[in-house]
């Protein structure tokens, strides 16, 4: 249902890097006018973003709630301005919308809520939920018949949570091969880098342990989210796990792999940087 997954590769790629460059900028305005926000994580996030709804998820634009539909959890929901300027790059929000970022009464709160926002299919914020709201739905296509895929989107400090690990656990339990995890790793978390806080390396290892298939890849690569999203599931009767590398604060110089930009607002004078050089950069 998606219409760019018919455009040939190399026009596909380009609007993908495009539509990336737009949904940092806009993540940054957001958090900049809300002065509030999370902008590393949102950079981090955004190609992973980008590739699944312009380019993987059977959705449509014009009926969100289509039965069926991809779904798709973010479970990182801090990193929601992200998500939203997302959804109006697919057609499903108005970009109007975006300039409203947590604003009184606006429906675009710091965290994403179903009830107010088309095309999210899950309120989330508390970390650690995503991932079982996540198996729930993967059932809920088993127990239908039904052909939609579930994936999911978690941080990496977020993995700290032992929700993660139980319904990690029960996936692998029932052989939810149409469940994709996918992982941002940019090895910060809210005060520093995760490895500082709470060891969560050798990540993989730790899933295949849990009955997973884990595939690696670059978080800002095209082509590699690409190939390893359409040939999910990897082995039939398992999960996927896709750990996506990427760089916290990906695009803006100033603000990659530096923990103080994964909750703080940007000044007047940095949001023109930023722009500036997300402008300028071809990524």
């Amino acid at each position: 249902m998606n219409p760019i997954q018919v455009e040939d590769a190399p026009s596909l790629q380009e609007r993908l890097r495009r539509t990336a460059r737009t949904v940092r900028i806009h993540a940054l305005q957001m958090v900049h006018h809300s002065k509030l926000g999370h902008p590393g994580g949102d950079l981090s996030s955004a190609d992973i973003l980008v590739t699944l709804y312009l380019a993987i998820m059977k959705i449509d634009p014009r009926d969100p709630a289509w039965p069926d539909r991809d779904r798709f959890i973010m479970s990182k929901g801090h990193c929601s301005a992200a998500l939203y300027a997302t959804l109006a790059a697919a057609g499903i929000l108005e970009e109007q919308a975006l300039q409203t970022f947590m604003d009184p009464l606006s429906m675009l709160n710091g965290h994403p809520d179903r009830n107010k926002v088309p095309g999210v299919e899950a309120n989330t914020g508390p970390l650690g939920h995503g991932l079982p709201i996540a198996v729930g739905c993967a059932l809920a296509a088993r127990m239908r018949k039904a052909s939609w895929r579930t994936f999911v989107l978690t941080g990496d400090g977020e993995l700290q949570e032992g929700s993660n690990w139980e319904a990690a656990l029960c996936a692998a339990q029932y052989g939810l091969d149409n469940l994709v995890l996918i992982i941002d790793r940019n090895r910060i978390q809210q005060g520093d880098f995760t490895e500082a806080i709470i060891k969560l390396n050798p990540l993989a290892e730790k899933w295949r342990a849990f009955g997973w298939q884990v595939v690696e890849v670059d978080g800002h690569d095209y082509d590699d989210l690409q190939r390893v999203l359409r040939s999910a599931p990897q082995v039939l009767g398992k999960p996927t796990c896709i750990i996506a590398n990427t760089v916290k604060g990906r695009g803006v110089s100033f603000m990659e792999n530096s923990p103080k930009w994964h909750h703080r607002v940007p000044s007047d004078a940095e949001l023109a940087a930023a722009v500036d050089e997300l402008m300028k950069d071809e990524l």
